[in-house]
Order: structure tokens, then sequence, then C-alpha cells
């Protein structure tokens, strides 16, 4: 089955990406960690990228989905994905659903994580001084938040309508929030 997680920075996606993938052997498609590897591996791409994540704004859809693309287009993943942090806009998930196409695929369900601005500035200070990521400090937090805010509210609407999406209250704890995902999953995969 092919899964779309959302929800804002911070709000558990990553946690709760890697917890399906170890339940239900799928491969977790975070945009966010292809877009650092990018930056890790210091490419000209990366550098890009960097520069615009750094000043809070978001990477363009074309950048994105040639990385999205050479992770579809590899049979190990096909049917498998759980896509982490991506679709984030309207375009982005058309883009997403004739990818999926073309390659024989579609998606099963897409599951948001709903948190409120304290919890996500809350959980970004913690994660920051954890894991000292760059892009992790009170002010990007809070732009990062209202740009996923309004992006988001089209895609939720998409997916609404396609009958996909499944609200997941993202206050609650860690395992709480593994219990009602994984209740969901084992519903679709039957």
């Amino acid at each position: 089955m092919n899964i779309v997680i959302f929800g804002p920075p911070g709000a558990g996606k990553g946690t709760q990406s890697k917890y399906i993938v170890k339940k239900f052997k799928l491969y977790q498609l975070s945009t966010g960690d292809l877009l650092r590897k990018e930056i890790k591996n210091k490419t000209s791409l990366g550098l890009k990228i960097s520069s615009i994540i750094n000043s809070g704004e978001l990477v363009s859809d074309q950048i994105v989905g040639n990385l999205i693309e050479n992770f579809i287009s590899n049979d190990k993943y096909k049917g498998k994905i759980i896509f982490d942090g991506y679709p984030r806009t309207l375009n982005q998930a058309k883009n997403l659903d004739e990818l999926l196409k073309r390659y024989g695929q579609e998606i099963d369900t897409v599951l948001k994580l709903s948190v409120s601005l304290e919890t996500v500035k809350k959980r970004i200070l913690e994660r920051q001084s954890q894991e000292k990521r760059v892009d992790d400090n009170e002010q990007i937090a809070i732009k990062r938040y209202k740009t996923y805010e309004e992006s988001s509210e089209p895609v939720i609407d998409y997916y609404k309508h396609s009958n996909l999406l499944r609200v997941i209250n993202g206050e609650a704890s860690i395992s709480e929030i593994n219990i009602e995902i994984s209740g969901i999953l084992e519903a679709i995969k039957g």
C-alpha cells in the first residue's frame, strides 16, 4: 500500500513514518531527507536547496518531483511507499497521482496529523536541542507552520473529495498515535 502522511513541521510525521515502515514493511520517502541528503553531499542542487530552506521558503515542485520520480520508478519500492511530508500543495498532489499512475500505482490512504502551533513550537525546540538541525528555530518554525497551513488546505480538500483522508490527533502520545494509525492501516490492508 502507498500512504501519504502529512502535518506541519514538528507534527511527528518522521516518527510515525518510521513506526509504519517497520510494522508494515514499507519504505519511507521523506522529501526532507531527500533534500537534506542533497545538501549534505554539497551538490550544486544541494546548495540551491539549502539557501531556499534557510530562508523559510518551500523548494520548487520541479526539484522535489524529480527526486520523487527517481524513488517511485524503482520496482523495489512499488506499492510500499509512505510519502512523508509530500505532497504539500495541490499541484504536488496532482503530480504525485500522475507519477504513480505512470508506474501503475496509487495512493491507498492519507493520514493527516493535526497539531497546534504551540505544540509544534515546543517539539521543534526539543528537536533542535537533540538533533541540532539548522532549519529548526522558533521563527522558521512559525513561518513554516503558517506556510504549511495556507498551502495544505487545498490538498486536504483534494484528498477529502477522493475519500482518502484520515485525520489523526497529533497532540496524543506517540504510542496512542501508533495505535490509531495501525487500526486504520490494518483495515485498509484487510
